[in-house]
């Protein structure tokens, strides 16, 4: 049975999760396409995230996919590192007032016993993996669980665990890696790299992202082993996407020549690894780029929310995480629904 089966889709489009950027209007119209839709809940507080669910649920009678970010309770809870001076001093040259949040993340276990309680078609991680148990309570659901792997032996680890499919995530992916393991950090690879040399320790089911604009693309990993494209970068600039207008436009721009498509791999918005275009921010603080640096994710991620904020309210692009795959020269400013049709005309 292909993965297309098994997730009951029409098409092999799987529109990424994107936490902060994603709506369930978003998902529903990729889902009531024949794709599937997802939710990047990795950041919703879990009764936000019950009612997303529900909303989802009412907008679609599709599959659709819920995305969790991996987090242990002492990540979610602990604030045990200072804010870097740089970024302190940054808050009082720009009169920006902040306080920190009581915990840097919400809790993974809280928003997990969501779905359990209100179970999904399909649930993805990142950032992780769960335990074996944890899947196959989700799968005892009617839940299919996704993991995702920058690297083979995180891949054969979902596998193990008994997952259904796993998206490998391409150096070339924008917003952030997805992986664990050290080897994924010390020798990224590209996505057509990841495929085969996955494809050749395991035969679970792959799902492939980075750098996936148009059908050929698709086509591209299918060849390579892969059955279904995850697409984010592309989704971004079309209209159910909930991105604000200077983000939007700053992509824009990019695919313009009008900025630079230059992406930068980066730690300094989050803490994490996550490739977004490169702007005034991360020029400015690239000496501090350092993970010795830097507080780790979540913290600095909770950190910098208030730059991030002040920088949406004023409509500046330069100082809010513009996430985008290498693939930003190609997003067109189109409706979601236009965006589908043209990926599958090409298939």
């Amino acid at each position: 049975m292909t993965l297309l089966d098994t997730l009951n889709l029409t098409y092999p489009i799987i529109q990424a999760p994107m936490a902060g950027t994603t709506t369930p209007e978003l998902a529903a119209t990729v889902s009531n396409f024949g794709g599937l839709g997802s939710l990047g809940s990795g950041m919703t507080a879990p009764n936000v995230l019950t009612s997303q669910i529900d909303t989802l649920k009412s907008l679609t009678d599709r599959p659709f996919m819920i995305n969790l970010m991996v987090l242990s309770e002492q990540d979610s809870t602990t604030f045990d590192t200072a804010m870097p001076a740089w970024l302190s001093q940054y808050y009082q040259d720009n009169n920006i007032e902040f306080a920190l949040p009581e915990r840097p993340a919400q809790s993974f276990a809280d928003q997990l016993q969501v779905l359990y309680d209100n179970p999904v078609p399909v649930a993805s991680f990142t950032f992780g993996i769960i335990s074996a148990e944890q899947v196959q309570h989700l799968q005892s659901l009617g839940t299919r669980v996704i993991g995702t792997a920058n690297h083979p032996l995180e891949a054969k680890a979902w596998a193990d665990i008994g997952a259904d499919a796993v998206c490998v995530q391409g150096v070339e992916a924008g917003g952030h890696r997805g992986g664990w393991l050290p080897q994924s950090e010390s020798d990224p690879l590209g996505l057509l790299t990841l495929i085969g040399q996955t494809r050749a320790c395991t035969d679970i089911p792959l799902i492939a992202a980075g750098g996936i604009m148009n059908g050929q693309a698709i086509k591209a990993i299918q060849a390579a082993g892969a059955e279904l494209a995850q697409i984010g970068t592309a989704f971004l600039t079309t209209d159910k996407c909930g991105i604000n207008d200077t983000y939007k436009q700053a992509l824009l721009d990019a695919s313009r020549s009008k900025r630079s498509v230059e992406t930068r791999l980066t730690r300094l918005f989050s803490g994490k690894l996550a490739r977004g275009l490169l702007n005034d921010y991360l020029r400015d603080f690239a000496q501090f780029e350092s993970a010795k640096e830097l507080p780790p994710y979540p913290q600095l991620n909770a950190m910098t929310k208030f730059m991030r904020a002040n920088a949406s309210k004023n409509s500046d692009a330069e100082h809010q995480s513009l996430w985008a795959g290498q693939g930003v020269a190609l997003v067109k400013q189109e409706s979601t629904l236009e965006l589908l049709e043209r990926l599958v005309k090409a298939l």
